[in-house]
């Protein structure tokens, strides 16, 4: 049975981030636009991230922020090089539409456990490992749960969680909740930081 859906699963996946790139392309030249005219190139930030088992695959968002260096061609903290067209970006989920182009390549699922830093792997513990299992999702349990706003520990029980009682009708579930929260605006910064505070791994008990 489990195969049966995750078959459906996936041919969910390329019928709907087909339409929806079909949809939404006027959507995307008019962003790629606007980031051209106030960020300049490139339109889109690419960035290695784990897959599925861990297999690295080029993750594609669009770009929210400048390439400011300092004197030493650094780049320059995020909150300093994050606009308010960035910021507008990142609060309506709009820089994520790229991403229908992995899950119609099949490096990403429409729902799934969001993927995270190349970094982070050798911090995980083994049940949070286990995320790992199935494809990366644009959205997922944790995203219509807390997103930013829950500690590192909360999102990695509710992947895990996710991985165990996969089904269509929860995927369909956390879809029509995330379409919810992005219209709401809600639990897209932690605190007053850019993004999410950087894993910095889990002691085992």
């Amino acid at each position: 049975m489990r195969k049966l859906q995750l078959i459906i699963k996936r041919i969910m996946d390329i019928v709907l981030s087909f339409i929806g790139l079909i949809v939404l392309s006027p959507t995307f030249i008019i962003i790629s636009i606007m980031i051209y005219i106030k960020l300049g190139r490139p339109i889109f930030f690419i960035q290695e991230r784990p897959g599925k088992y861990g297999e690295i695959f080029k993750m594609i968002k669009f770009r929210t922020m400048l390439n400011i260096k300092d004197k030493y061609g650094e780049l320059l903290p995020n909150e300093k090089r994050l606009t308010k067209f960035g910021r507008a970006l990142r609060s309506t989920s709009l820089d994520e539409l790229p991403e229908l182009i992995n899950v119609l390549k099949g490096d990403m699922s429409l729902v799934g456990p969001r993927p995270l830093l190349i970094e982070y792997l050798p911090l995980y513990n083994k049940h949070q490992a286990r995320r790992h299992e199935v494809r990366p999702g644009i959205t997922g349990l944790a995203q219509v749960n807390g997103r930013n706003a829950i500690s590192w520990e909360e999102k990695f029980n509710y992947d895990v969680w996710y991985v165990d009682n996969f089904s269509i009708f929860l995927d369909i579930q956390i879809l029509v909740k995330t379409i919810i929260k992005v219209f709401r605006r809600e639990n897209i910064n932690q605190s007053e930081n850019v993004t999410m505070t950087k894993f910095q791994g889990t002691q085992e008990s």
